[in-house]
């Protein structure tokens, strides 16, 4: 460990590194703050900027989007903020409920905003307001879509350039939707529920495959863009593979992660959804990789690396986060050789390379 910080208040947002400094949020007192550190753990800024989710699992939720000297986050209550990068101070903020007609859900939003060009995407979750773009400087609304009309599901959009119509994609409560991203217009939906509404993951693409994972009762579907983006068909379904809230990383021709009810770690192959093999031992837990290796982090605390291979999972070591409070959810974060990792009111960095 080279240091650590231990007053960031609550909350379960990861790191965002902009020009060799760091940002991450956190809830004090029900207000929601951001955080600003050199890379040795200074703290160079830290403001306010407005309330924040105290009602279960509390805390900061979304890792913020920095981009032209902005910085973009969603807000457990459901406003999405535009904050000045140097000064910290709101430049403008919408609320998905009094701006779209939108709701807030049941465990409070959990959202990255999406920035597309000139243009800030989020999932309001309102029936005719259901997904907007905004003009990234000044809130305004430059096109709504109504979606299916579903609530978020604590899910970040991605953008998906390389298809004839460059799309967003994302998962609401009971569909995967693929929506225009120059206009707003609806290309594509595909029915996709569980039990609790819950669709965490954002989709893993390559090459028009589209892997959407889910838990609570939902496995792992497996989609191909066709016609240009203008719909989808179902490759395959996995209903083993069932990651919750820890997402999925592919490397090569396979794809990494954990399962949730099964309590499994999975390798399985990309295009056919074969189960190359299967590993319990570990707690449930979220996951990233670099260079060939897979970095674990097990809602147990157990920070695991692994060589990335599908012959089998391949543990090089691990140790147990100790520091920090609550639930261990935020996803690490690599960079420049060092691993910054958050625990609740702790952020931690090690030197892994």
């Amino acid at each position: 460990m080279l240091w650590h910080y231990d007053d960031l208040g609550e909350g379960h947002s990861s790191v965002a590194v902009d020009a060799n400094k760091l940002y991450i949020t956190g809830m004090t007192e029900g207000t929601g703050y951001i955080y600003v550190f050199d890379a040795s753990g200074k703290l160079l800024n830290k403001k306010a900027y407005g309330p924040e989710w105290a009602v279960s699992y509390n805390g900061t939720r979304g890792t913020v989007t920095i981009s032209e000297g902005k910085i973009y986050l969603v807000s457990g209550m459901a406003e999405i903020y535009c904050i000045d990068q140097q000064s910290l101070e709101v430049v403008w903020k919408k609320s998905f409920s009094q701006d779209f007609n939108g709701s807030n859900i049941q465990w409070g939003v959990c959202e990255t905003p999406l920035i597309v060009g000139e243009k800030v995407i989020a999932t309001t979750g309102g029936k005719e307001n259901n997904i907007v773009a905004l003009n990234k400087h000044t809130g305004a609304l430059i096109w709504s879509s109504p979606g299916e009309g579903d609530e978020s599901a604590y899910c970040s959009p991605l953008y998906i350039a390389d298809q004839k119509i460059p799309q967003v994609v994302t998962m609401t409560a009971k569909h995967i939707i693929g929506i225009n991203a120059a206009n707003g217009e609806k290309l594509w939906s595909y029915e996709n529920t569980n039990r609790h509404s819950v669709h965490a993951n954002t989709p893993v693409y390559s090459n028009n495959m589209l892997l959407c994972t889910s838990g609570y009762g939902k496995g792992s579907t497996m989609l191909r863009l066709t016609n240009g983006g203008q719909n989808v068909e179902k490759v395959w379904f996995a209903a083993e593979l069932d990651n919750r809230i820890g997402a999925m990383v592919k490397i090569g021709d396979y794809v990494y992660g954990s399962g949730d009810a099964n309590r499994y770690w999975f390798c399985v192959e990309w295009n056919t959804g074969t189960i190359k093999w299967k590993q319990g031992g570990l707690a449930m837990g979220n996951i990233i990789a670099n260079d060939g290796m897979l970095y674990c982090y097990t809602d147990r605390g157990e920070m695991v690396l692994a060589k990335a291979t599908p012959e089998k999972f391949d543990i090089v070591s691990k140790f147990m986060i100790t520091l920090g409070t609550a639930q261990h959810w935020a996803h690490p974060v690599l960079y420049r050789g060092v691993m910054y990792v958050r625990h609740g009111n702790t952020l931690m960095a090690y030197k892994v390379k």
